[in-house]
């Protein structure tokens, strides 16, 4: 350990940041979870990545790879191992005007993004947050205002730089290594470390944007006559159904269309909205036309002592009635978790299944569960969220990794089908064959 510390010294030219360090406090936490790492590493370079990965294989130690910080899973820091923080390879550039293709650091978030390509006239297909990492959204699916239209964030990748576990540095596209480039788009961070991504982003507008509310009493029509109009709605239309905020009265709290149009065009947008308007009694509208990078929302820190537990699960059409009926019926319950309801379908059903490592293609919704509050207020809940899951059990299927808090051998089967897990092990064994990258929703080499 002393040799390979030595000689990480001597090769690094970011920080090294140790316990009693300034910085250490801070940098030993991820947005959702607290860690106690031997070293946080703070590449300037790619360079400094590759020695990064040498010292954490040298060293034996568990290695956590940090993008913006935001996973539930608490991915991002670790306890007595090495985290590497990509956070200042964050740079957002422009590389081919004409076809729109753009270059992004691994550690770069989506509000630094969209403000970098706004004066381009330049958006890309993303999450709805600013400080969420490019990285850890895009390596599992990326699902944004601009879903239904252009794809999932990972639809867009065209190219990527990876570090690989022995610290080599390849590059993975259709042409190049594509087996990596099939497994980086969807297989989260097992095989490797993307240090840049290559996007083929698109012309945009300011967009329509803003939520439509109805009272809590009339959840169960309202959910049922939204997901029916979003089967025949233009696809510009992105919209997200969130009920049973327990901020905002939980049961009694108002069923929330939130929803993006994308284009300017107020004619073509009203036509669009006006039938979600008509799925009840309009309590709140606040659609209005506004910059694409204005609909990316401030990243939320719990306070110290606060757990966010979240589980998602996705709906195929034929069960969409029920699982939306027994949905209703938990949200107007008394102790209910959050629940937010997802729209994908139009461009990315448009995929071939096995296009990506990314596996739910067929689905209509992706849904979120999400209960919070200090650890032994979220265990007591556990039970009954447990009893919940058991109804849903027979009308969902998978999972969405970037909206899980565990990391269970249950939940990487979810995320990925039989064929899917195969063939991700395959490209394992060949990039990561002692599974160095093991901090995720984890595929075994062997």
């Amino acid at each position: 350990m002393t040799s390979a510390l030595e000689t990480l010294r001597r090769d690094f030219g970011g920080d090294i940041i140790e316990p009693g360090g300034a910085e250490y406090e801070s940098a030993s936490r991820s947005v959702l979870s607290s860690g106690s790492p031997a070293y946080v590493l703070r590449p300037e370079s790619v360079g400094d990545v590759q020695a990064g990965v040498r010292f954490a294989a040298g060293a034996g130690l568990v290695l956590s790879v940090r993008g913006g910080g935001h996973g539930f899973a608490g991915f991002g820091t670790n306890d007595g191992g090495i985290v590497i923080d990509l956070s200042r390879l964050a740079n957002v550039e422009v590389i081919d005007k004409d076809r729109h293709l753009v270059r992004i650091g691994g550690g770069a978030t989506w509000g630094q993004v969209a403000a970098a390509l706004a004066p381009h006239g330049l958006a890309i297909s993303s999450g709805d947050t600013k400080s969420v990492g490019v990285g850890g959204l895009t390596l599992t699916g990326g699902i944004g205002w601009k879903v239904r239209k252009y794809g999932l964030a990972l639809d867009n990748v065209v190219g990527a730089e990876v570090v690989t576990a022995d610290g080599e540095v390849v590059h993975a596209s259709a042409q190049d290594n594509p087996e990596l480039f099939w497994a980086i788009r969807g297989g989260g961070g097992n095989v490797g470390i993307v240090t840049a991504f290559e996007f083929a982003a698109h012309p945009t507008t300011d967009v329509f944007y803003g939520k439509i509310s109805f009272p809590a009493s009339e959840a169960a029509a309202v959910l049922q006559g939204w997901a029916d109009y979003l089967r025949t709605a233009p696809e510009e239309l992105t919209s997200i159904a969130s009920f049973a905020n327990p901020f905002a009265g939980g049961p009694e709290a108002p069923v929330e269309i939130h929803l993006a149009f994308d284009g300017d065009d107020t004619e073509l947008a009203t036509k669009a909205i006006d039938p979600i308007r008509r799925l009840g009694t309009v309590i709140d509208d606040d659609v209005a036309l506004k910059p694409y990078a204005d609909t990316l929302v401030d990243g939320v820190t719990p306070p110290p002592g606060i757990r966010l537990v979240t589980r998602s699960a996705f709906v195929d059409r034929e069960s969409v009635p029920e699982a939306l009926r027994i949905l209703a019926e938990v949200g107007a319950s008394v102790g209910s978790p959050f629940i937010a309801v997802r729209s994908v379908g139009g461009a990315v059903s448009r995929v071939p299944d096995d296009a990506t490592a990314y596996a739910h293609r067929r689905a209509e919704l992706m849904f979120v569960t999400t209960t919070a509050g200090p650890a032994p207020v979220v265990e007591a809940a556990r039970p009954a969220l447990e009893a919940i899951w058991a109804r849903l059990a027979p009308h969902v299927n998978g999972a969405y990794a970037n909206f899980l808090a565990s990391a269970t051998e249950d939940d990487v089967a979810a995320i990925y089908p039989a064929q899917t897990y195969k063939r991700l092990a395959a490209v394992k064994r060949q990039y990561d064959p002692g599974n160095l990258f093991a901090r995720n929703h984890n595929v075994r080499p062997q």
